[in-house]
This record gives structure tokens, C-alpha cells and sequence, in this order.
């Protein structure tokens, strides 16, 4: 089956009730193992499906606006536009790709607080109107390359969480709002709105009330220049969590009540982006290279050794890196652990590993330290919740090959989506059937459909 990223014709696999994605796994590690042992994903695009309904039931009528840069994959690009989805660009590939959906210009905001001239005329070119703005110097640039803008002013929001301190930070004050709509006004540009973002990690619902808040003050602040606002986008920080969503709805929902109710006109959305396609990618990675290492290199600094000398201690290398699907890790934590695909007895021993990519550079560490039991060369290891941020513009360092892509969807969820009338014919044509992973041969598995 076919799936590179940059090939719009992929295919979809629809699994009947005896196929799961651990065959779909095996299977395609199966065919890896005798062809030339790559790195691939599978996506379970049902998972977006399901990801949509929850979001319907929790935080509608909140409308999402989908964060290209987060996965952008055609299949998870067509499938959350079939749902209706809409979408948060930051560049002109990301419009250009969304644009080759079809999907209107009303629903795709242009988000990146640090705006190119050219790409600010390609979005007036396209009639992609909505954008954020968070300094003069950008609201000057708007103004000139754009004078159908609707812009939505940034405000920063008060999270400051421990590791967090040397991210970039992007959001103006409400002090600074004024001035910024004086400029607007003075250079006749449109603002409509406003827009804060609450990073994921933050464990404090207490931002998502001052940053509501705060909002309401700049809408009382437009009144004054005559802007008339009717925009508020909350941002993106949904892990994917059923449990997290309902948190932030239960805080945020009877502020926007009283702020922002129904009869005010404005409308509410968010960019939710590892949400939806987090938990829907698995990476399956093979082992390329192992080597014993001395036991206190992979300590971390101020760790005790604690261990018998004599234990071996193992450095494994794999197929894939920070060069490219792992790239997320130069910024912040991995937040899945590596599961050995090999099947190994409960009681057998585990020694200390660490994982690293193929590049043999020093910043190229995926794993700094593990227990897992003795690997060989020729191993598979299984990465669960790969779907964000390691799917989008990916490096060529050291000739890095990007990794095919297995999508997926079981019966259920496409006849949930036939149920919805959102099965669209364009998208028909990418499906095709598999009775049973575990039932083909090692011919017919993952044939493209003729």
C-alpha cells in the first residue's frame, strides 16, 4: 500500500471486525523484515472520526481549526476536512495544501505570528482573510500587503510552567492592545478578534480564566475605536484527553456564558492539533546497530550507580532520529516509551539501553535511558502516539528517507462517518478492503487496491 508524504494518491485499509492494528503492525513488519527493514507508520484514521465526535459532544459549539503543521498528511488532512474540520495555517504550503482540498477560505486562519510579505499576498490572493497579530511592525506589514485583513489580536496569557521558561513566547498585553488598535485604526485595518493559546503541559486551569477574562477587556476596548469583534479563538494545549477536554470545558464554559453568550455574536473556536492526531500514529523502528557501553555514561548527571558492574549495558541505533520523525525531541520530552515488538519471556532480564538515530550526531539521542531486555540487530521497536509534530516538513539530513505510511480504518468508523453523510466520493476512492490482516498471504498483504 502506498503512503509516502508527499503522495497525495495513498490508500486507506478498511479493517473488518477480525483485523487489528497489532496485525496491521505485523503484517507490515513482516513485509519490512524480508524488503529492506524501513521505518513506517500506521495511522488510524479512525481515531480522528472518534476524536471528532467527542470534541462535538464536550466543547461544541466551539469549532476547531485544525494546526496544519501538527500532521500534514494527506489522509489526516482530507479525512478532518470531510468532518468539517477547519483549519490553522502557518505558511504558504500549509494554505496551498489545504486550498487543494477545496476547503473555503473562511474556514483557514493564517497563524504565524512572524508573517512573510510574500506569504502575506499569496493569503490575499487566496481571499484567506483571518490572521493573527500580536506587534506594530506586523500590523504595519499586514497593512500593506493586505487590505482585506481581519486580524485577530494575540494576547499573552500568564503561564509560566517549570521547564517551560525558554520557549518562545508570542502575545501582546492588553496594555499594548490600545496602541496596537490605534495603529489599526490609523492604517484602516480590520481587527475582528482576539486570539490566547494555554500550552498543553500547563497544569493550571486558573490561565484559561484570566486569559477569558482578559479577552472581554479587549473586546470592551474595541467598542471604543468602533471595531466590531466577533471572534474569539481559545488556541490549541488539548492533550488528546477526554479527561483534560472536560476540565477545560467545565472552567472555560461558564465564562463564555457570561462574556461572550450566544446572543453577542461572537464566534468561538480552538486549534486543537495533537488532539486529534496524536494517539492515531504508531512509528515501528528497526534496530541498526547495538554496541556495550560502561554503565554510568548513560546515568543521567546526579544519579547514583547503583548496579552490579558486571551487567552489560547496551547502546542501540535505530532507523530513525531527531532528523526526522523524532524531530519533536530537540524541543521537549518524548512522550510515548519504546515497546519491543519481538515476543520475550515475563521473567527475562532487562538491562539498562539507551536509543539513538542514525545520524551519529551527539544531539541525535532518542532514549537517554531505558530498561529493555537484550535486543539484536535486525529488532523492531514500536512508538505509540507519534502523530504530532513529527509528521509535517521533515529534514534531508544525512539523506534521511521518510517513513511510508499504513492508513487505516476499521468498518465501524467509516460506517460512522457514512451515518454522519460526511463519506464523501473523493474520498471513497482511497479506501479498500481487508478481510483479515492475519488471513493473507504474504503477497496479497497490503496490495494496493487495483
Amino acid at each position: 500500500m502506498k503512503g509516502f508524504l508527499e503522495d497525495a494518491n495513498y490508500s486507506i485499509g478498511l479493517l473488518d471486525e477480525g483485523a487489528t492494528l497489532a496485525d496491521v503492525i505485523d503484517n507490515c513488519i513482516y513485509e519490512h523484515t524480508h524488503t529492506g527493514k524501513k521505518a513506517f507508520y500506521v495511522g488510524d484514521l479512525g481515531k480522528l472520526v472518534r476524536n471528532n465526535i467527542q470534541w462535538q459532544n464536550v466543547m461544541a459549539p466551539i469549532k476547531p481549526f485544525y494546526p496544519v503543521k501538527c500532521n500534514s498528511t494527506p489522509g489526516v488532512l482530507e479525512i478532518l476536512g470531510t468532518l468539517g474540520v477547519g483549519f490553522a495555517c502557518s505558511s504558504k504550503s500549509e494554505m496551498a495544501l489545504v486550498q487543494d482540498l477545496g476547503i473555503s477560505p473562511e474556514n483557514i486562519i493564517y497563524t504565524n505570528p512572524c508573517k512573510q510579505a510574500s506569504q502575506i499576498k499569496y493569503a490575499a490572493k487566496a481571499g484567506i482573510n483571518i490572521m493573527t497579530c500580536d506587534n506594530d511592525i506586523e500590523l504595519k506589514k499586514i497593512s500593506r500587503n493586505h487590505p482585506n485583513a481581519k486580524l485577530l489580536l494575540h494576547i499573552a496569557t500568564e503561564d509560566i510552567t517549570a521547564g517551560e521558561e525558554m520557549n518562545m513566547k508570542f502575545g501582546t498585553t492588553l496594555k499594548n492592545c490600545r496602541h496596537l488598535m490605534e495603529c489599526a485604526k490609523e492604517l484602516g485595518v480590520q481587527i475582528v478578534g482576539v486570539k490566547f493559546h494555554v500550552s498543553g503541559s500547563s497544569k493550571h486551569l486558573q490561565t484559561y480564566i484570566d486569559a477569558i477574562s482578559d479577552a472581554r477587556c479587549v473586546f470592551d476596548m474595541a467598542e471604543e475605536f468602533g471595531f466590531k469583534m466577533n471572534m474569539l479563538d481559545i488556541g490549541g494545549g488539548f492533550t488528546g484527553s477526554e479527561l483534560q477536554l472536560e476540565e477545560v470545558n467545565h472552567v472555560i464554559r461558564p465564562l463564555l456564558d457570561v462574556y461572550f453568550p450566544k446572543e453577542s455574536g461572537v464566534n468561538v473556536i480552538a486549534e486543537p492539533g495533537c488532539y486529534y492526531v496524536s494517539s492515531a500514529f504508531t512509528l515501528a523502528v528497526n534496530v541498526i546497530a547495538k554496541k556495550a557501553v560502561e554503565y554510568d555514561k548513560l546515568l543521567p548527571s546526579g544519579v547514583e550507580q547503583t548496579r552490579n558492574d558486571d551487567e552489560p549495558v547496551f547502546t542501540y541505533y535505530i532507523n530513525d532520529g531527531v532528523y526526522g520523525s523524532f524531530a519533536s525531541k530537540l524541543s521537549e520530552k518524548l512522550n510515548t516509551i519504546p515497546e519491543v515488538h519481538k515476543k520475550y519471556k515475563e521473567d527475562e532480564p532487562l538491562f539498562a539501553s539507551s536509543l539513538w538515530g542514525p545520524s551519529c550526531d551527539e544531539l541525535d539521542q532518542i532514549v537517554e535511558n531505558c530498561l529493555l531486555p537484550e535486543l539484536s540487530v535486525g529488532d523492531w521497536l514500536i512508538f505509540d502516539n507519534m502523530g504530532s509534530g513529527t509528521l509535517g516538513e521533515q529534514s534531508t539530513f544525512n539523506d534521511y528517507q521518510r517513513p511510508l505510511i499504513y492508513y487505516m480504518m476499521s468498518f465501524s468508523d467509516w460506517d460512522e462517518m457514512q451515518d454522519a453523510g460526511i463519506a464523501s466520493d473523493t474520498l471513497m476512492k482511497n479506501f479498500f478492503f481487508v478481510p483479515s490482516c492475519i488471513q493473507l498471504s504474504p503477497e496479497e498483504r497490503f496490495s494496493t487496491a487495483a
